[in-house]
């Protein structure tokens, strides 16, 4: 079996590459051709019913005569390219690339092509996405999807390049859609100038390595009171993230019996010739903790990429309201990062969302115990979840018992949203939505 689908996976890149290959290699008018060239070629044998093989001939000659043409373009050029900091999944962006003609001719036609990090998927990547693929459909669900670019990160388009005199430069403006969140990383640009008749394009590379993160796709969210009111921080803002013990400072006094020395302030007693000592002030502030399920075993999996997105968009909304916010999640290990009131900001949280990965079988255990250490710090809890099974039910009971207030969103995926249902979890401190693969938008403007 593991023969037949290494076969497959084999089949499968050899269709990516001609996908990817022919659109840039053929001109409009070279695609033109050779798709009438595929068209006669199949009448042209009865040569006593029809006339087709004129065309198969003319046709053909065009191509050979074109082809031979790609293999002398020996163009030198110099290119710069100016990158956004971030990009976001599905908005466009625009960037400008500065092309120098290191050629002692005028180079005319050219068209910018990017060159990006192949998006054909490893085995192992591959193998995962057919194996979770066929849990949710059935055992024949192979890779009935030959040609399809589950991975591809961008979509880039072509730009054309104005006419550059010898040793000059031209400016060229490329178009780009990210379809993935992450690193999207560029390994050059490609200049492509067409043959004589128009029909295929000869190719210089130019290296210029380089990336620019994608930031995932963001949900507007309604006005909505988060669970959850001000709560007494240990230690204050500047060690919400940090073990320590120390409060808000207010003023100096007078030292009194039963003060610690550490709070004695040296310079001050040196001045005035009497222990003074700083006070402090508990500090109330809220925090909230969002928590994201990140146990999934396919690479791929739209539930999960949802997820981020869903989170990524209760980061904005909860860091915009001027309160802490703690990410919890688990990869290869448990992490919890915090931000907001001058401890990070949202592109960080923004970045770290950008790169979060699945975690694959590890036990929601894990996510269990971080959550709960967390529990008697926080205000609220944002959990923003893949399924409704009895591990993560669990989770949530646990919190409710806590009586920690609760928002669970459950990813589901298209039409399945009514099989779930939170049962007597529902009610108290747990609000409780279904967010469908789909409609995400619509459902989370029901929170409110």
């Amino acid at each position: 079996m593991r023969l037949i689908f290494r076969i497959l996976y084999v089949l499968d890149r050899i269709v990516l590459r001609l996908r990817h290959q022919i659109p840039h290699r053929l001109t409009p008018a070279g695609l033109a051709v050779s798709a009438g060239f595929i068209i006669v070629s199949v009448t042209a044998l009865d040569t006593d019913n029809t006339v087709a093989y004129q065309a198969f001939i003319l046709l053909l000659l065009l191509l050979l005569v074109s082809f031979p043409f790609v293999f002398f373009f020996k163009g030198r050029f110099l290119a710069v390219r100016s990158l956004p900091r971030f990009g976001t999944v599905g908005h466009p962006f625009s960037y400008r690339v500065v092309v120098t003609n290191l050629t002692p001719k005028t180079q005319r036609g050219l068209t910018l092509l990017e060159n990006t990090l192949d998006p054909r998927p490893s085995f192992g990547e591959w193998m995962s996405a057919e194996e979770a693929g066929r849990k949710r459909h059935s055992f024949l669900h192979l890779s009935g999807r030959l040609g399809e670019i589950p991975f591809k990160v961008a979509r880039v388009k072509e730009a054309e390049v104005p006419s550059i005199l010898p040793n000059k430069e031209a400016e060229a403006t490329v178009e780009l859609m990210p379809l993935r969140r992450g690193v999207l990383r560029f390994h050059g640009v490609i200049l492509g100038r067409p043959d004589p008749l128009g029909l295929f394009r000869a190719f210089a590379k130019v290296s210029l390595p380089q990336t620019v993160l994608i930031l995932p796709k963001r949900y507007p969210l309604p006005r909505i009171a988060l669970p959850g009111t001000t709560k007494y921080q240990e230690g204050g803002v500047t060690f919400a993230s940090n073990v320590g013990q120390s409060e808000e400072f207010v003023a100096l006094r007078e030292y009194r019996r039963g003060d610690p020395l550490r709070h004695i302030h040296w310079r001050s007693w040196a001045k005035a010739g009497k222990p003074i000592v700083k006070e402090f002030e508990d500090e109330f502030f809220v925090r909230h903790a969002l928590v994201l399920d990140t146990f999934t075993d396919d690479p791929r999996n739209e539930l999960f990429e949802e997820a981020v997105s869903v989170a990524a968009s209760f980061a904005c909304a909860v860091l915009s309201q001027e309160s802490l916010l703690d990410l919890l999640f688990v990869e290869s290990q448990a992490y919890c990062f915090t931000a907001g009131r001058g401890l990070s900001h949202t592109d960080q949280i923004l970045e770290i969302l950008a790169a979060v990965r699945p975690s694959g079988q590890k036990r929601i255990r894990t996510l269990e115990s971080l959550v709960l250490d967390h529990a008697a710090m926080v205000s609220g809890c944002v959990c923003v979840l893949l399924a409704w099974d009895p591990a993560r039910q669990d989770l949530v009971k646990k919190l409710k018992a806590l009586d920690v207030p609760v928002l669970v969103l459950v990813l589901a995926e298209a039409g399945r949203a009514k099989s779930i249902d939170p049962g007597p979890l529902r009610g108290g401190p747990v609000r409780f939505q279904v967010l469908e693969v789909g409609r995400i938008e619509e459902d989370l403007a029901n929170i409110g």
